[in-house]
């Protein structure tokens, strides 16, 4: 096989073979095949799209050019939760102690954020001496015993995918539906989990700004994991304001441990809701989306899914009693509102923009090398729909710099449009896609 060969065979429209598709992406792993070569296949491929077959063919490759984890030593389904990723995302904070502690294991790599705020990684860093630095031996001991780990992912999974991506980015070639899904997928697939259940986000504080875009990213996710022999759902909610009202890391994390105890933001805990539903039928915990509803408002109302949580922190390293006691995390020295400049009602957020407000104020980062304030941050006080006066406090910021306090105020205050009408926010939950024969066409609206 030649890559010239192949590069022709794309650019007219033609389809790749998997066997085709397994060369193009080792060979490239490998470096035997050069980055303006495959720079032309990215952009053929970018205008020609690619078939269902080679989606998947494509995303089994990079998962296997490099680890991947067999957790057949774990018992049970183990069932893993993705993110596409928005402003005040902390939904795996929550999430995965409420599945565990409802039987269904999670076994988790993450990675470190790159944007407005940390990954997941970065924000259970907040917990002193926390590591995901750790074992697959202890990953998976703690998953047996436990229900949960959470590691960083390893240099090895997927390399293929990270050195593609790279070349993609710097080459317009990143914004292609098969190409994003079969990204997202591989590290998903080399991850080893059985099920996994898809949050993917739509509007201005999303990677995909429109429903149909967002819809087609999700259905395309959906026919990888399900083509690969994982039972796969996919959730698509909105991100055209924050996610609950906290932004910035120990802020994000001090909301997550409300949510755990019974007092969370209405629109977060609808979403740990309805996604953790998905993750305990995937499980077998649980016959249908109402039942398993019920089983986790139990464990937030007994205390066992907070209590996990500290059981999952000390696990690795972390010291659980700030579980107990989250006013025990430093926050910021500068605390200020920012004040309604006019009354009325909120009638929408920039939801981006409030992300690089917590950027700003550096609770992100715009490079791998950048350092993260994990103090810093913002809480709302005002969504769309909601009344606001005169005066009266549409956020708290919480920052270490005056100069950058101001600026993110004077973003913020751009960011918010105040209209004398009332406007009622977007449902939360879009639409549900789900395997074939597993209540297909069901939206299901917590």
């Amino acid at each position: 096989m030649r890559m010239y060969d192949l590069i022709i065979k794309k650019r007219n429209g033609q389809s790749l073979t998997e066997d085709e598709i397994k060369f193009m992406i080792n060979s490239y792993a490998m470096g035997e095949i050069p980055d303006y070569q495959m720079s032309a296949m990215m952009m053929a491929i970018y205008f020609q799209g690619m078939s269902e077959e080679e989606t998947l063919a494509l995303t089994m490759a990079m998962a296997n050019s490099g680890d991947t984890l067999d957790l057949s030593g774990i018992a049970g389904i183990k069932v893993d939760k993705h993110s596409t990723g928005g402003v005040g995302d902390k939904t795996s904070l929550a999430l995965t102690p409420m599945v565990a502690a409802c039987g269904v294991k999670v076994a988790k790599m993450s990675g470190r954020g790159l944007g407005h705020t940390g990954g997941t990684i970065d924000k259970l860093e907040s917990f002193p001496g926390f590591s995901t630095e750790i074992e697959i031996a202890t990953f998976e001991k703690n998953v047996n015993e436990i229900g949960i780990s959470i590691m960083g992912q390893t240099k090895d999974l997927a390399p293929a995918d990270k050195k593609l991506y790279a070349l993609r980015d710097v080459t317009a070639t990143v914004d292609q539906i098969s190409l994003i899904a079969s990204s997202i997928m591989s590290k998903k697939l080399a991850s080893g989990a059985d099920a996994i259940v898809l949050d993917v986000k739509t509007g201005s504080g999303a990677f995909m700004k429109t429903l149909p875009d967002s819809v087609a990213l999700a259905e395309e996710m959906t026919r990888i994991g399900n083509g690969a022999g994982r039972k796969t759902v996919a959730v698509i909610s909105d991100m055209d304001q924050p996610l609950g009202l906290a932004v910035g890391n120990i802020l994000e994390v001090q909301e997550a441990i409300a949510t755990l105890r019974g007092e969370g933001p209405e629109d977060f805990t609808q979403l740990c809701m309805c996604l953790g539903s998905y993750m305990l039928v995937a499980g077998g915990k649980a016959e249908n989306e109402m039942q398993a509803r019920e089983m986790l408002a139990e464990v937030i109302a007994n205390g066992t899914a907070l209590e996990k949580l500290a059981e999952f922190v000390k696990a690795q390293g972390g010291d659980a009693s700030y579980v107990y006691e989250p006013e025990k995390f430093v926050l910021a020295q500068i605390v200020e509102e920012i004040p309604a400049p006019e009354s009325g009602y909120i009638q929408s957020i920039v939801c981006d923009e409030i992300g690089i407000c917590s950027l700003i104020l550096g609770g992100g980062r715009e490079t791998k090398e950048n350092e993260i304030d994990l103090s810093v941050g913002l809480v709302l006080h005002k969504k769309v729909g909601d009344k606001v006066e005169a005066g009266e406090s549409l956020a708290t910021i919480y920052a270490n710099d005056a100069d950058k306090c101001r600026q993110a105020k004077q973003r913020f205050l751009a960011a918010y449009t105040i209209a004398p009408e009332k406007k009622e926010p977007q449902p939360l939950i879009k639409k549900v896609i789900m395997p074939s024969g597993w209540n297909e066409g069901k939206i299901f609206l917590i």
